[in-house]
């Protein structure tokens, strides 16, 4: 290990900027002339739109801009990454309650924002299905129109598509005991830091896009068809987002200030309030039937998930959430027999997208719960019953993918140790424990470009976003490790498709392992060429050179590379450059397109306690432990795991939605709406990784930072039952319910 290559604890690139404020995201960047975008909106989930008068707001002084969708192209402009179905504006009916029906463009943000009040809508208040309940039912009113999923069987209903897998026989095993029980899961919203912003500007004859997004090559993609450009005529800048989570990868209000700015010839930025975030984009509700069957010594006979999605007005990464999500639910155990059934439901609600856990935790929070469950009632311990069932490296524990890939009793025994497992404890506290799994990518492409410059820096080029995670400093690790050049001396290019070549997208914990290996491929492409240069400056066979962490070994003496470049390179001076390539390609007839890359192994054990009086819970002691395959930066690892664990603390003690009669949010923003604050972390936080060099990434490197989050709720819940006897099978575990639990009284709808 190299002092500040691949395994060091390095510095994290970019982290002084984001804490000092320094930093620049989208919403810091001006451009001159910009027009400034209020959205106009209307004060329910669903109505039909009769007309739009914007007269008023054009007498606002610095109005350049009043769009509506009578404005834009005919048939309306639709967009997804799945499904084409979402408007660039609503077109005849709003679907969801801050869904815009125009936008102003003025000189100043005061201008727009009082233009904006002015747009007078004419509409009709419809029924709106907000619920799980509600959208189900046969009577409820269709949230998506059936002429736009021509030949879908599903498509005079609500639901937006269904997923099974099985195998066994789930209906034909016998069990000693069946545990069968309904778990819902809250809506929660993503909470980033930063904004959800977006500029547009006229580029020549094509255009510039500045946006938070995540996945800049797709959004590139779906800008070009909406606007019937050319790729080579659309760029997408995006800075590194100050958070992201899942809630910045896909395409949101992009196609709509791309299309104002071109009829406005001049840029336009739209920058969303927190309030208005909250209305973008949000994680999936979900009520999860289980039925577990166990035999008389603990192991499992077969499990049968049931998972219903509330995904919201439009598809957007939803299905696949849904899909992939669910695909594991049986867990990383052995299970004969296995059946689960994901269903997304449309709803008149923000559309869901992807969150960190991709439809894991809502799958998990019900599994690992009912598998505690099952435990009590057999007598067995919680921890033995899953240690039994555990699969060993090397088990297909879903038959047709990828085997186990971990050695994950020792993660689990870990966690168990540093919680002190089975050691007194007193009275009103209880320990609890679960074990979450996550697919990796099951395809990808990402590209990467190296320059080896003539003085012997280097310069690393990209397309994945660096939202927080550290990507930057893995890459500058990994090209220093590579090429044996100081981490200072190492930059690293993201963010823009007119720069940096291809990659896929920034999610499933796969930058390490796709871009990562890219990288590394790159760099080797370098390696090559300083050997054929050492070969040919010493007249020797090109095979007896080694080129290593800096180093040109030659048969009888070793030379730093910066002395073979420099002769190499000559008075003309130039640079060497590697290009590389990871793909994880397509398998047909898989049920998820693809087998997992990897699997995303975490234990999490919680020790708590219940004031009875209150319901208030104390986490005493959080202990979070990963099997990473590699730590790249053990520093980055344990912050990563640290914050998903504080993150799915928000769903498991206070963050959902509310909405009322109409449809509309009641608790937009953070007065109304709790996240974790210092106030509610756990008094003690253990995080713990396990290596063993067996990923498939770069040095055995295996995806992170999504496990930690994953198996958090069924674990705190666990501990709450262990110290008070309540069993509650609904999120969040909010004071008010524990305490209900705790003396007979029902749960509040």
């Amino acid at each position: 290990m190299s002092r500040d290559g691949v395994g060091a604890s390095v510095t994290r690139g970019g982290g002084y900027d984001r804490v000092t404020g320094r930093q620049r995201y989208v919403a810091d960047i001006h451009l001159e002339d910009v027009l400034h975008v209020k959205l106009v909106t209307l004060d329910c989930a669903r109505a039909r739109i009769r007309s739009v008068d914007a007269s008023a707001a054009w007498r606002v002084p610095g109005v350049r801009l009043v769009t509506t969708a009578e404005d834009l192209p005919r048939p309306m402009p639709r967009f997804g990454p799945q499904f084409e179905d979402r408007p660039v504006l609503a077109v005849g009916e709003t679907k969801y309650h801050g869904e815009p029906v125009a936008a102003v463009a003025a000189e100043t943000r005061d201008a727009a924002e009082e233009a904006a009040r002015l747009v007078h809508v004419d509409y009709e208040e419809l029924p709106a299905v907000v619920t799980l309940a509600a959208a189900l039912d046969p009577a409820a009113p269709l949230v998506q129109d059936p002429a736009l999923r021509p030949g879908d069987p599903f498509a005079t209903t609500n639901v937006l598509r269904e997923h099974r897998v099985a195998w066994g026989d789930v209906d034909a095993t016998v069990a000693d005991l069946v545990v069968e029980h309904v778990y819902a899961f809250p809506m929660v919203t993503h909470f980033a830091i930063e904004p959800h912003a977006f500029m547009a500007a006229p580029d020549g004859d094509g255009i510039a896009v500045w946006s938070t997004i995540q996945h800049p090559y797709w959004l590139q993609r779906i800008l070009a068809k909406l606007l019937r450009m050319p790729l080579s005529k659309v760029r997408v800048l995006a800075p590194d987002p100050g958070g992201a989570f899942g809630g910045k990868q896909h395409t949101k209000y992009e196609p709509l200030v791309a299309f104002m700015a071109l009829r406005a010839g001049r840029p336009v930025r739209l920058v969303l309030s927190l309030e208005e975030t909250f209305q973008a984009a949000r994680r999936a509700s979900a009520s999860v039937r289980v039925r577990t069957g166990f035999r008389a010594d603990g192991a499992f006979a077969f499990q049968d998930v049931a998972a219903d999605y509330l995904v919201g007005a439009y598809a957007d990464i939803a299905d696949r959430v849904v899909s992939k999500g669910s695909y594991p639910a049986c867990g990383p155990y052995r299970v004969p027999a296995g059946r689960v059934v994901g269903r997304g439901i449309l709803s008149h609600t923000p559309p869901s997208t992807a969150f960190r856990g991709f439809g894991n935790p809502q799958v998990n929070w019900a599994v690992e719960s009912n598998i505690d469950e099952g435990a009590r009632a057999l007598g067995i311990d919680r921890l033995e019953i899953r240690l039994r069932n555990l699969a060993r490296r090397g088990e297909a524990f879903i038959p047709f993918d990828t085997p186990a890939d971990g050695d994950w009793e020792q993660t689990v025994r870990t966690a168990a140790a540093r919680i002190g497992w089975g050691t007194p404890l007193p009275p009103g506290r209880g320990r609890g424990i679960a074990i979450g799994i996550k697919s990796g990518p099951t395809t990808g492409l990402s590209y990467a470009t190296v320059r080896l410059l003539a003085d012997g820096s280097v310069i690393v080029y990209a397309g994945t976003s660096d939202m927080g995670q550290g990507a930057r400093t893995v890459f500058a690790q990994i090209a220093a490790q590579e090429l044996g050049a100081p981490l200072e001396a190492v930059t690293v290019v993201m963010g823009d498709t007119a720069v940096v070549p291809y990659d896929a997208q920034t999610s499933a914990s796969r930058s390490s392992v796709l871009m990562g290996t890219a990288i590394q491929r790159a760099c080797g492409q370098v390696r090559d060429q300083l050997r054929g240069m050492a070969a040919r400056l010493h007249g020797i066979d090109e095979a007896g050179i080694v080129v290593e962490r800096g180093t040109v070994r030659l048969p009888d003496r070793e030379l730093p590379v910066l002395d073979v470049l420099r002769r190499g390179l000559g008075r003309l001076g130039g640079e060497l450059i590697g290009n590389g390539e990871m793909r994880k390609e397509e398998e047909p007839g898989h049920p998820l397109g693809g087998s997992a890359a990897f699997w995303e192994f975490n234990c999490t054990a919680i020790e708590a306690e219940v004031d009875e009086g209150t319901g208030d819970i104390t986490l005493v002691r959080h202990v979070t432990v990963s099997d990473v395959g590699r730590a790249l930066n053990p520093l980055q690892v344990r912050m990563q795991d640290e914050g998903a664990a504080i993150q799915g603390l928000g769903h498991t003690l206070m963050e959902h939605y509310i909405f009322d009669d109409h449809g509309r949010i009641r608790n937009l923003g953070a007065i109304d709406y709790r996240i974790p604050t210092s106030m509610d972390l756990p008094l003690e936080l253990h995080s713990e990784i396990v290596e063993n060099g067996d990923g498939p990434g770069p040095y055995g490197a295996k995806g992170m930072s999504e496990g930690a989050l994953l198996c958090v709720a069924p674990a705190v819940a666990a501990a709450v039952r262990d110290a008070t006897g309540a069993v509650i099978r609904e999120l969040p575990l909010t004071p008010e319910r524990v305490w209900r639990a705790l003396h007979g009284e029902p749960d509040r709808p």
